[in-house]
């Protein structure tokens, strides 16, 4: 039986709904609430100077911001215009001009004073520069001279030496597939990229319950299904056109749940911007909210099967589809064995939450024939995060919502690109159609015609590591490629990875704008070269959607503020490999991304398809529209598996918290309001529990601080509706809590969730106490108000 396949965009509903109306004064007068056309109103302002084509990548490019999946104004899921802020406020990276040589080429000290919002305002990076050792600033190159020098030193050191990073910055398919290529022509496992600190383990434990690392459903699986339920995510925020494909299941009768600490304005109550009924009168989003402790989240689903093996004794098939089972499945008794062991006491102290609520959701699941599990960093950014999501599957298998519609398993990506960066071979432990395994490895090396190194890469956490190891130590990496990325802002213990990238050799930094870690010094040289965005690649490029559709972006011409040296990423890449080894270069060259797409369908049967993408709109789906699809698993025997998880011990002290981090206003690291519009929160706000600042006498809006082992956050209380024992700090400023080397054991991840104490930033300056390090921050100091 062949695949099924898309259906293409569905028409929206046409009559409003005002049972699901937040308010029936317009525009949510006097709430806290993005103020989503006086946004608008100003990026259009912000980008005057280049408008035509600012209007032109809208209308023609595939959107550069989340992963649902844009082309122009149109998706694959519903039908009529989609646009939304976080696109927009993405846009300016795109048309701005050149940064004034004054201010580039002025004393390093100087571009420091600038935090990395503002050095993205100053504008894009205009020619390749380099900064020796001892320089006080950057000052320009050819690109021919800036190439030579860094192939000079690849050649001086063993491939063990030297690391690639690309990270999710609009980066197309073609991209990350010739990065993959040109790294293991040059002789290096070490590549890695964005989504090892985001939804690595998603892939990891879906590969390992259900056979293959991706969504196994649509978007339009949403619309009409019994139970959509998101864990750990805050999709209106990260990606805010799925609020419209919210707006439109809830109208089907779709129940939305919400697995999260904090009970997440964005997901209670959201004004939709390009629905009239929406942003007139606002939208409830989620039906239900279950405020689970961080790191709750397996000991929370094993309540839910627990329940349901409860139900299974009173009345068989109750709870568990055993047709589906019995045909598709592998490991029932073992998984029930372990659900069984586990006491309801350590299920809700985990958890944090009522046997009465778990079980109401055990129910709700039980009795729902067709259910979507959606999740995202909550889940993903712990030790034990691929524990996590294959418990989510374990769910998802005894149920048997899987590989039909309006059922399925779907980790919800954050950046337009990432889903195609290990599908390209972007990453140390696969290759573009599989893993790194002897069959693959054989027929890749046959494409490619090069043998590929036997050695196993390291992830980007260890690379980083790597640098500080002893001089004579075969792993010591000396150089280091970056395609975009800030390691300050992203990974924990940003003081050590301060220290790690001033203690490499030469850095390289491709990229379009500067950011604060292109300004850290290095031992011989940084060199900076500029690239171009995806709307300028020639011949276009694609990228991968979260539910796998592939679509083409066309190059965009009309550029009034065109950086006349920047060059296709690609192309960079494949400049490096002929400048490192001239004689066999022509192994990895391509004469144009048509070329590029070609090879890669042969490299990953998975994309048979891609070379046909030629013009705006070209778009398909890898794998049709359901993975697993009739529950046919693609495992060695077919099956899924359900697999035993333990509930994590995390450690934690009766007194202490466990703290997370959540964004703001902002694209990953990118922040784009101080204020957070969706609940006022500063990027120095404490969001805890009132109850807990009760406990400790602390009063909203006074200064306090949060501290461990690893470091000191002083920051101001700001009390939301979070689960008690929990806190919740932004990203990246609260990652000097965190410390590093902390990576989970399938997936790599580093962990972004830590034991924690709090006091009233009074009582802990008055004591000094020795025992802990003070890391004191620039202009943190706290005020009680």
């Amino acid at each position: 039986m062949g695949k099924t396949q898309h259906p293409g965009p569905q028409k929206k509903a046409k009559l409003p709904a005002p049972k699901y109306w937040v308010s029936p004064i317009p525009f949510g007068l006097g709430k806290i609430k993005p103020q989503h056309i006086r946004d608008t109103m100003k990026i259009a302002w912000d980008n005057k100077d280049n408008i035509g084509y600012a209007t032109r990548i809208i209308t023609k490019g595939v959107c550069d911001g989340c992963a649902l999946g844009v082309s122009g104004l149109y998706d694959q899921t519903l039908d009529g215009p989609h646009v939304c802020t976080t696109r927009l406020n993405v846009l300016r990276l795109n048309t701005m001009p050149a940064i004034h040589p004054e201010i580039l080429h002025a004393d390093i000290d100087e571009l420091r004073k600038y935090d990395s919002t503002e050095l993205r305002k100053l504008g894009r990076i205009p020619y390749p520069m380099i900064r020796r050792k001892g320089e006080r600033n950057f000052s320009r190159i050819t690109w021919d001279d800036a190439m030579d020098l860094i192939a000079d030193k690849m050649k001086k050191l063993e491939p063990k030496q030297y690391a690639f990073y690309l990270t999710a910055r609009g980066i197309t398919n073609e991209s990350y597939y010739v990065a993959g290529k040109v790294a293991r022509f040059l002789g290096t496992n070490h590549i890695d990229n964005a989504s090892r600190i985001c939804h690595a383990p998603s892939k990891t434990a879906l590969k390992r319950s259900i056979g293959v690392g991706a969504s196994t459903s649509n978007y339009l699986d949403w619309i009409g299904t019994d139970v959509l339920l998101f864990w750990g995510s805050v999709a209106s925020n990260s990606s805010p056109v799925s609020s419209k494909y919210m707006l439109e299941a809830k109208k089907k009768g779709t129940k939305i749940i919400v697995v999260n600490p904090y009970r997440e304005p964005a997901m209670d109550q959201y004004w939709i911007p390009s629905n009239p009924e929406s942003a007139l009168f606002g939208t409830k989003l989620a039906d239900d909210f279950y405020q689970v402790n961080i790191g709750g989240d397996i000991a929370f689903m094993h309540g839910i099967m627990k329940h349901w093996f409860d139900m299974e004794e009173k009345a068989y098939g109750s709870a568990v589809n055993h047709e589906f089972v019995e045909e598709h499945v592998n490991g029932y008794e073992e998984l029930k064995k372990k659900v069984q062991e586990q006491s309801w006491e350590d299920i809700i102290v985990s958890s944090g939450v009522s046997k009465e609520r778990i079980i109401e959701l055990a129910e709700l699941l039980a009795n729902s024939k067709n259910a979507v599990y959606a999740w995202a960093l909550g889940l993903t950014m712990h030790s034990f995060a691929t524990d996590n999501i294959s418990q989510v599957a374990n769910l998802a298998l005894l149920r048997g919502h899987l590989g039909r519609k309006h059922a399925g398993l779907m980790p919800f990506r954050g950046h337009s690109s990432v889903q195609g960066s290990g599908e390209m071979g972007a990453d140390p432990f696969v290759l573009p159609g599989g893993g790194w395994d002897g069959n693959n490895v054989e027929r890749i090396e046959k494409l490619w015609g090069f043998d590929l190194p036997e050695w196993q890469g390291d992830i980007v956490g260890v690379t980083l590591e790597n640098i500080v190891l002893p001089e004579d130590h075969e792993r010591k990496v000396k150089l280091y490629y970056l395609s975009g990325g800030n390691f300050l802002e992203t990974m924990p213990d940003p003081d050590f990875i301060a220290q790690s990238l001033s203690e490499l050799e030469i850095r390289v930094h491709q990229d379009i704008i500067l950011n604060t870690s292109t300004l850290v010094d290095a031992k011989e040289a940084v060199i900076v070269l500029p690239a171009k965005t995806r709307y300028e690649q020639e011949g276009g490029g694609t990228s991968t959607s979260t539910e796998r559709m592939v679509y083409f972006s066309p190059e965009i011409t009309g550029n009034k503020n065109m950086i006349e040296e920047a060059r296709a990423e690609w192309k960079i890449y494949l400049d490096l490999a002929k400048r490192v080894k001239p004689e066999t270069a022509h192994l990895v060259d391509f004469k144009d991304g048509q070329a590029i797409r070609e090879e890669i369908a042969k490299a990953n049967p998975d994309y048979d398809g891609i070379q046909h993408l030629k013009k705006q709109g070209d778009v398909f789906q890898w794998g049709g529209a359901w993975l697993c699809e009739d529950g046919l698993c693609p495992t060695p025997d077919g099956r899924g598996i359900l697999i035993p998880v333990d509930i994590p011990d995390l450690n934690k002290k009766p007194e202490q918290f466990i703290v997370t981090s959540r964004r703001g206003k902002q694209f990953n690291s990118m922040v784009y309001k101080e204020v957070d519009p969706l609940n006022g929160a500063g990027r120095y706000d404490v969001l805890m529990s009132p109850v807990d600042g009760q406990k400790l006498s602390i009063a909203e809006g006074e200064g306090i601080v949060v501290y461990n082992g690893f470091g000191v956050f002083q920051g101001t209380a700001k009390f939301v509706d979070i689960a008690q024992g929990n806190l919740e700090v932004h990203f990246p400023e609260g990652n000097f809590l965190l410390p590093r080397g902390r990576y989970e054991k399938f997936a790599g991840i580093p962990d972004y969730n830590i034991t924690v104490n709090v006091e009233k930033a009074e009582r802990y300056n008055a004591r000094k106490d020795t025992q802990y390090l003070e890391k004191p921050i620039a202009d943190l100091e706290t005020e009680v108000g």
